[in-house]
């Protein structure tokens, strides 16, 4: 059985006295458009939940970990991070062949386009300061409250991260790009010492993973956990800075050439001057490091997804193969990051 069949009868005896209220028979719709873990909405009598699972077939080390998901939202449940509700996670792959986990829909919106089309200016201003405050709580959690304390290992988050990128993009690399490598190098040399902030990080925090209320700018859950580790919260800074760089569309889902002002849109300074007022920080100093190994980190990932999807184990092939592509932009882009900040 592949990532877009779910065994549906196995599932619904395996919930039986796992989730309250519930009551088999399960229906299961794909979610379109992920390209990591695969995404479903079980709908049953008792209400629609989503189930997320780890891909079939042959994955790298420590990629995929729902685990991680399961506890993370788990634990800022009672917090000031809105995250959906878990409700059971099963490591058992005879189930349905991987490790999966069944948590709340959350009902609300989602933007793929940070352009925010149809909406006007204030509405957009005020989606922007909640995405802005949510990353901020994040990075404000009490890791001892929530007991996340050895949620990730010690040490230079990013000397951590470029080792471990690095490492991935060498098992998935199908092309030789001398960008890729130039800019891996001036990483490692150029990294900055580690300052003792450590927080939790989301790993993947964009405006896509968010889900916001259907009347207001609240923001009603944050997506997708798998990257969340303990680190240096800047990584999800400039993440944020480092999308909205990317070319308009489906594809790029950047801000590049627009006019953000007239749109309500947030500069990247007044996104960085506000997150630092909510953390009580002063000003970012070599910003363009955490820049440059933000497009380094996505290139690697996507060269992950590119290479999961040549091998037959991506969610969706096709839209793999064409996040590929990308690649050697983002290797570019952090190259030129890297030497303008020098």
């Amino acid at each position: 059985m592949n990532d877009t069949e779910l065994d549906t009868a196995a599932i619904s005896e395996w919930l039986n006295g796992r989730l309250e209220g519930f009551d088999g028979p399960v229906k299961a719709v794909k979610f379109s458009g992920g390209q990591s873990n695969p995404t479903y909405r079980l709908e049953t009598a008792a209400g629609n939940y989503v189930l997320r699972r780890k891909p079939s077939g042959i994955l790298l080390k420590s990629a995929h970990a729902v685990d991680r998901e399961y506890r993370v939202q788990k634990a800022l449940a009672a917090g000031e991070v809105p995250v959906a509700q878990v409700h059971a996670l099963c490591e058992d792959d005879a189930v349905i062949g991987s490790a999966f986990y069944i948590m709340d829909e959350v009902a609300g919106r989602i933007f793929d386009d940070p352009r925010l089309p149809g909406l006007d200016p204030s509405e957009r201003d005020a989606l922007m300061d909640e995405m802005n405050r949510v990353l901020a709580s994040i990075h404000n959690v009490d890791l001892a409250a929530a007991g996340l304390s050895d949620y990730g290992p010690p040490g230079n988050y990013y000397r951590r991260q470029l080792d471990r990128w690095r490492q991935q993009y060498e098992k998935t690399k199908t092309d030789d790009l001398p960008d890729m490598e130039t800019l891996i190098l001036w990483l490692d040399e150029n990294m900055p010492a580690d300052d003792g902030q450590c927080t939790l990080v989301h790993g993947d925090y964009r405006l896509d993973n968010l889900i916001f209320a259907h009347d207001s700018a609240e923001c009603r859950a944050v997506l997708d956990w798998e990257l969340s580790t303990l680190g240096h919260p800047y990584a999800d800074l400039a993440a944020v800075v480092m999308q909205w760089s990317m070319p308009t569309g489906r594809e790029g889902r950047g801000l590049a050439g627009v006019d953000r002002a007239a749109a309500g849109l947030w500069s990247d300074e007044r996104f960085i001057e506000m997150y630092c007022h909510r953390r009580g920080l002063g000003s970012i100093d070599g910003f363009g490091y955490y820049l440059a190994f933000s497009y380094f980190r996505m290139a690697a990932i996507l060269q992950g997804v590119k290479k999961r999807a040549l091998d037959g184990n991506a969610a969706d092939p096709e839209r793999g193969l064409k996040l590929g592509t990308h690649v050697p932009e983002f290797a570019r882009q952090g190259l030129a990051t890297a030497r303008s900040s020098r």
